[in-house]
């Protein structure tokens, strides 16, 4: 059931768009009115551009001016009858056309639409990246922890198979998972190990903090917002550990992984086996087991390219 669901959830856009193309479908074939039911194909086609881009909607726009094709040839009394074959014809020609120049006029909107999205998204994900490389420069010890970690999640999501759209959300939360930190004394940050039971509930506000600021630049970074902000969640910590995002699971792997690698003032860093060992050993604890599973392919990979 949960399988189903999150296909569901997954295409919904192209589900629903199914949906309607088989609706226009069954009503072209049972009712009479044929020639006025034409411009119902208007619906799904505007709807794959307006979620789905160009090429889908083309397609498809050509999908329907096949079946309505067909529903002619299947019936050709039923259109006749209204007019000339002559009249058909043309007519379904211009509504062809018409249909599928609607396609490609809304789906490069849409197009249009996302690149200056992703533009927008690009330009804050820098500044925001250039906050973070700057508060870690203050520590030589956590220089370049985020690029790391970022990078780490990615190959991490893209060994288990995620969306494009979900690896893109786990670069950027990655990124900036410590973001919070910038709200945070920076004497505090560096003095980690040692905290008093104050200064540590302080220190761990950082993700909520970190969310904060991501929600302040409003819906351009919203997929990266539930992820930085349960990132440093364990596994084990909620009653049903799948309802954390996959994102924050596989962030709190690489940031845990690049912890234990990584020299600190009061301790030299783990070598990798090692440190892969560490984290099977929370596996199902503090990490999720599909997670760890997915890293240590990673990590193969990597010693083999070596």
């Amino acid at each position: 059931m949960d399988s189903i669901k999150t296909f569901v959830a997954k295409h919904f856009e192209r589900l629903l768009v199914l949906a309607i193309v088989i609706a226009a479908i069954l009503v072209s074939y049972l009712v009479e009115q044929k020639f006025v039911l034409l411009n119902f194909y208007y619906l799904p086609v505007l709807t794959a551009g307006y979620f789905l881009g160009r090429r889908l909607s083309v397609l498809t726009a050509v999908f329907c001016v096949l079946a309505v094709v067909l529903l002619v040839v299947a019936q050709p009394r039923s259109f006749e009858g209204q007019a000339g074959s002559a009249y058909v014809f043309s007519f379904l020609a211009a509504w062809g056309g018409f249909l599928i120049l609607a396609s490609v006029a809304v789906g490069t909107l849409y197009e249009r639409n996302e690149e200056r999205l992703e533009d927008l998204r690009r330009a804050y994900v820098g500044v925001l990246e250039i906050l973070a490389k700057y508060l870690e420069d203050t520590d030589r010890y956590t220089k370049g922890h985020s690029l790391r970690v970022a990078e780490q999640a990615m190959d991490i999501a893209i060994a288990m198979e995620l969306p494009r759209e979900e690896v893109e959300n786990v670069r950027v939360g990655g990124l900036l998972h410590d973001i919070g930190k910038i709200e945070i004394s920076g004497e505090l940050i560096r003095k980690a190990a040692s905290l008093t039971d104050e200064e540590r509930a302080v220190f761990e506000t950082h993700a909520e903090r970190g969310a904060e600021i991501l929600r302040q630049v409003g819906n351009v970074l919203k997929g990266a917002i539930p992820i930085v902000l349960s990132s440093h969640q364990h596994f084990s910590e909620t009653v049903d550990p799948k309802s954390l995002p996959v994102g924050a699971r596989i962030i709190a792997v690489a940031d845990a992984f690049d912890a234990m690698t990584s020299d600190r003032p009061y301790r030299k860093g783990m070598p990798p086996w090692k440190a892969y060992e560490e984290l099977k050993g929370g596996s199902g604890k503090q990490f999720d087991p599909e997670v760890v599973e997915a890293f240590g392919r990673v990590l193969s990979a990597k010693v083999e390219t070596v």
